[in-house]
């Protein structure tokens, strides 16, 4: 269990080349994750819209780590975003997904405009977003399955009203503002709008029964003919996904390979607190009675071979994930400060990348968290978290995470690509 410590600080403004950034917010992120681990399994247990959080997230100055730095503010890159989420993540990885949605959002006019477009468009978004202190929530991309309707936007007058019922997996309880993807109904255009969650006309249910990730602000969103401004467009898809510019089909790739690092976050701190667990149950003095039963009392794990066996086979799988997510990292990394020069072939070994930290990443988390399931008294280790539901929090929170995401079709498109050179398709489905 982690050290408690005092709430992260938020980081004061200064000039855009002081080289403090690479020290601050990796001080920042650690302090908060600290705060966050500490009534974590409490936390899980509630249930409850993690408003309380998401002021913690504000305090530290965390939803506007990626804005681009200017004369007062610094912003970071996303080799930092990644580090955050990896850390809060593994005190809390329902807020690193929330997170991590709101990290890719902010960036939605840049990558609609293709890493260029109109001259401001993106950076309106992300000043308004850093001005405003707003925690984004909502998603682009049309429903997956089918089984709920578009989202539809009308013109009008003003601009446009928004109708429709969508579900979303991460920030609608709590957010400032939505970001969703609409088809037009004049034009057919799928258009990309900037919604208030206030607005009376728009109805938020909270998901509250969910396995995992129970903190994320998981929820439906009703939209019952709410006005759009026309300023609110933030930008349009293309109908041919053919057309699309390759840095704008980096925007499901990043929420993809921020969601990895979720998810190795999970495991991280899920192995950390299970080490913590066990030290303390090796630290306990012996028995006073010596003709008591041995199987009651392990030898310390300094002496089982056994219990270092486990730990040595866990670490090395953390190990393994972590050198898979960050080639992908610099990859990606590298692909975003392209931008418009970001040719296909580029993207494509991205894509692979990010696939195949998703496939390693996935399989190592859950397989981690279920044997520290077996390698910890969970009864103990709950009474040490100070209640709540213990270690059982880091299994429910991988499985939920990954259960969206088959490793079936990841494996297959890196098969495809490394045997036949097939790029993987330009797509902006997550």
């Amino acid at each position: 269990m982690r050290t408690p410590k005092k709430s992260a600080i938020r980081p004061t403004s200064g000039p855009a080349d002081r080289p403090a950034d690479d020290e601050i917010w990796p001080r920042v992120t650690r302090e908060l994750a600290d705060d966050l681990a500490v009534d974590a399994p409490a936390r899980d247990r509630a249930g409850k819209p993690p408003f309380d959080e998401v002021a913690r997230l504000r305090e530290a100055g965390l939803p506007a780590l990626l804005t681009p730095p200017g004369p007062s503010r610094r912003g970071a890159d996303w080799r930092a975003a990644c580090a955050v989420i990896r850390e809060i993540s593994a005190a809390d990885s329902s807020i690193g997904e929330l997170l991590a949605h709101h990290y890719v959002l902010s960036w939605t006019a840049r990558f609609l405009s293709g890493g260029g477009g109109a001259p401001g468009t993106p950076e309106s978004l992300e000043d308004r977003t850093t001005q405003e202190r707003w925690l984004l929530a909502g998603g682009i991309e049309p429903s997956r399955t089918g089984a709920e309707p578009e989202l539809t936007l009308t013109p009008s007058d003003d601009g446009y009203v928004l109708d429709g019922r969508r579900s979303f997996s991460s920030g609608v309880a709590v957010a400032d503002r939505l970001i969703v993807g609409a088809r037009c109904t004049g034009s057919g255009d799928l258009l990309v709008a900037l919604v208030d969650p206030a607005d009376p006309a728009v109805f938020t249910d909270a998901a509250t029964d969910r396995i995992g990730q129970r903190l994320a602000g998981a929820g439906t969103v009703t939209f019952d003919q709410v006005p759009v401004d026309a300023r609110d467009i933030l930008g349009a898809l293309p109908r041919d996904e053919h057309a699309v510019a390759p840095f704008t089909t980096l925007a499901p790739l990043a929420l993809r390979l921020l969601l990895v690092h979720v998810g190795l976050g999970i495991a991280e701190g899920a192995l950390a607190e299970a080490r913590d667990i066990s030290r303390a149950a090796q630290a306990a003095p012996p028995p006073a009675d010596p003709r008591a039963d041995a199987d009651a009392y392990p030898v310390g794990g300094g002496e089982d071979p056994y219990l270092l066996l486990a730990y040595g086979e866990l670490a090395t799988a953390a190990h393994a994930a972590a050198a898979v997510v960050e080639r992908a990292t610099e990859a990606l990394a590298r692909g975003l400060v392209a931008e418009r020069s970001l040719g296909v072939e580029e993207r494509a070994d991205i894509a692979v990348l990010v696939a195949a930290a998703e496939a390693v990443t996935g399989g190592s988390a859950v397989r981690i968290t279920t044997r520290i399931l077996e390698l910890v008294d969970t009864t103990e280790a709950a009474d040490t978290a100070g209640g709540g539901p213990g270690f059982d929090r880091f299994w429910r929170n991988a499985r939920t995470l990954t259960a969206h995401s088959s490793p079936a079709h990841r494996l297959r498109d890196i098969g495809d690509h490394y045997l036949n050179g097939t790029h993987p398709r330009l797509t902006l489905r997550a």
